[in-house]
């Protein structure tokens, strides 16, 4: 069974069609990039996923379910949208604790997280002292938190410096070697073609393109000429 699966999935607002008839699936152990230009109907696909939104057709199911009907999702799914809500004056263990008491995950849970994002020396730190990077570390660890099969991360590198994309390529890499499933919705192309086992393309709502990273030669030029071409 796929892990991720968007079947015809579809929505409009009004006479605007901001996802259309989208499908693909994901497979156990596998890291797909999702990429298209501002307004290609990226975000509005991942709410869709997590069950933010209603799709206007088609199906958005996780292991065979929509996201609503998983017992326990935060044990299933782990996501990280571009957003920043966090409290500015609680600590990042604070933060993880209160989502542990929401998602019924022990709190020694929220120590190893921390360590997993190497965010252990600034636990009890207020988050508004946080870089940018920091918070997205934080983010991680959230989405980590019920150890879950399938990560939907939204421009996970957004703020992190060169030694922390490396540690980010990594750490994904890792969990999906051990069985873990990654969506990456990204706009740095050469960060992604060296993650990436394969990329799903979107423009104006529509799948425009599926490759899988090792079809590309010359990797991340081709990625980069392929998309341009694709979305221009």
């Amino acid at each position: 069974m796929p892990v991720l699966t968007a079947d015809h999935l579809t929505k409009r607002y009004g006479d605007v069609v901001a996802v259309d008839d989208l499908s693909f699936a994901l497979e156990p152990g596998t890291i797909t990039g999702f990429l298209g230009p501002n307004g290609a109907g990226k975000t509005t696909t991942l709410r869709l996923l997590l069950g933010l939104a209603e799709p206007s057709a088609g199906a958005a199911l996780v292991l065979g379910r929509r996201y609503r009907e998983l017992e326990r999702p935060l044990r299933r799914v782990g996501a990280v949208l571009e957003s920043g809500d966090f409290d500015p004056g609680r600590s990042g263990r604070n933060h993880l604790r209160v989502l542990a008491l929401a998602g019924e995950v022990g709190f020694a849970r929220v120590d190893e997280v921390l360590e997993l994002v190497e965010l252990s020396a600034a636990a009890d730190r207020a988050v508004r002292t946080y870089s940018l990077g920091m918070r997205r570390r934080l983010g991680l660890a959230g989405a980590l938190l019920g150890e879950p099969e399938l990560l939907i991360l939204d421009e996970p590198g957004n703020g992190l410096d060169p030694a922390g994309m490396h540690w980010l390529r990594g750490f994904v890499r890792q969990f999906a070697q051990a069985g873990g499933t990654v969506l990456i919705s990204s706009h740095v192309l050469a960060e992604v073609a060296q993650t990436v086992d394969s990329v799903l393309i979107v423009n104006r709502g529509t799948l425009v393109a599926t490759r899988a990273i090792a079809e590309l030669n010359l990797a991340p030029a081709a990625l980069e000429a392929l998309y341009l071409e694709l979305t221009a």
